[in-house]
């Protein structure tokens, strides 16, 4: 039975509360994992080329200390934060807690629809700094399609819950990007994949980008009545299914010597997430299999029998340090979602929470950012912790004390 006792909901509802004042304290803005670059210093000396960006990047991202003050890189809203937030604000609606947390939610989507990139065909959102990555170059606020899907996933929710009409009508803008700017890795009858930029110089093929784009897809086919996008994220969640190994993970990149990263723990997360979110809304059962297989590998593979998420697993050797709290949300978030058919996932969704509040996590409503082998890294970056925390929270806290079916389609959605 999924569900929780009276101490569990005190506890998780105290947490959310608290992360959630924190948060909104601090206008929902921090300093974020990859915004090195925002540093006036470091953006002189190192932002001239790929490599030295990659090296300003990872130096601010791996110091044991947060050195953003120090380096003068700002604290910005970002995008992707603002839809996490916003999400945990619309699960706490749902659950019946009333008018204020809709306004909680309208606040940041409404600011989000007056913060979108520019130059681009439809509705898309990146990231408030330039970002390095090994195959591309992102400059500020530069769109991309992992940040636009999660963007788009808040839409379709708040379509769903509300049928407010600029909810409902920012979907279709949101998949004109996805679909109709650049650039195409593959596209025919059976596979689609996009890449996580459109730029057309770029090739690179990381796994979860086609995943969010086929998720969202489904699901804006299933709000708007739009059968042409089913075809595309058919067509996209196949390509993903097919990268699948025979063991049943993904890599973070196709081919896998694109990236360093093997099979990471919240990636993973963020692949299943879509297959599942794929098959409610659509109601094709073909990737059945190829979820419920990924969920066993990543039940078996990614966590220390306390529940703590480890880093990475790579199908021989497992790597269980930092534990970050990303894959800590990602895998209560994964969890809570897979227990909707599968109810012995939901234990392992409160056995990670439970290891996080006592592990990764201070009172005052911010949960610390890793635990490494030299220590824990106390400090808040506020989307990559609290706004994915906040979300996991709510949706556990909402599918443990409410009735559990899925929202239904507003009437006037379509």
């Amino acid at each position: 039975m999924r569900s929780l006792d009276d101490k569990q909901v005190a506890r998780y509802r105290d947490a959310l509360d608290r992360t959630l004042d924190y948060s909104r304290a601090r206008g929902y803005g921090g300093h974020n994992k990859h915004d090195g670059l925002n540093s006036p210093l470091l953006s002189t000396v190192l932002g001239f080329a790929r490599w030295p960006r990659i090296v300003a990047i990872q130096f601010v991202m791996r110091s044991p200390w947060n050195l953003r003050s120090l380096l003068g890189v700002p604290r910005t809203r970002n995008a992707k934060g603002q839809a996490l937030f916003a999400q945990a604000w619309l699960d706490r609606f749902a659950a019946g807690y009333g008018a204020d947390c809709r306004e909680q939610a309208q606040g940041l989507l409404d600011w989000l629809l007056d913060h979108p990139s520019t130059g681009f065909r439809g509705l898309s959102w990146g990231y408030p700094y330039p970002w390095q990555d090994v195959g591309f170059f992102a400059p500020t606020y530069f769109p991309n399609r992992v940040v636009t899907c999660w963007i788009g996933f808040a839409f379709a929710e708040a379509a769903r819950l509300t049928g407010e009409p600029r909810y409902v009508e920012a979907l279709p803008r949101i998949a004109d990007f996805l679909l109709g700017e650049p650039n195409r890795v593959i596209d025919n009858d059976d596979h689609l994949c996009l890449t996580y930029v459109p730029d057309r110089e770029v090739g690179v093929a990381v796994i979860d980008v086609p995943a969010l784009c086929g998720a969202f897809l489904a699901e804006c086919a299933e709000i708007l009545d739009r059968p042409d996008l089913l075809d595309s994220a058919r067509r996209l969640m196949a390509w993903v299914a097919d990268k699948q190994t025979e063991y049943g993970a993904w890599f973070y990149t196709h081919p896998p010597s694109d990236s360093f990263i093997t099979h990471d723990n919240y990636h993973t997360a963020i692949i299943l997430d879509c297959f599942d979110r794929y098959a409610r809304a659509s109601g094709d059962p073909t990737f059945d299999e190829a979820y419920r297989q990924g969920l066993r590998f990543y039940r078996d593979h990614h966590f220390t029998s306390e529940g703590a998420p480890r880093w990475m697993h790579d199908g021989q050797n497992a790597t269980d340090l930092p534990f970050d709290i990303h894959g800590s949300a990602s895998a209560v978030l994964c969890f809570t979602r897979a227990s909707r058919s599968d109810e012995s996932y939901w234990p392992l969704a409160l056995r990670t929470l439970d290891w996080t509040l006592d592990n990764m996590y201070h009172p005052e409503g911010r949960f610390y950012y890793q635990k490494t082998r030299f220590g824990t890294k106390r400090f808040c970056l506020l989307r990559w912790c609290n706004g994915w925390m906040s979300w996991a929270l709510s949706q556990v806290l909402r599918e443990g004390t409410t009735e559990q079916e899925d929202p239904a389609i507003f009437e006037g959605a379509s």
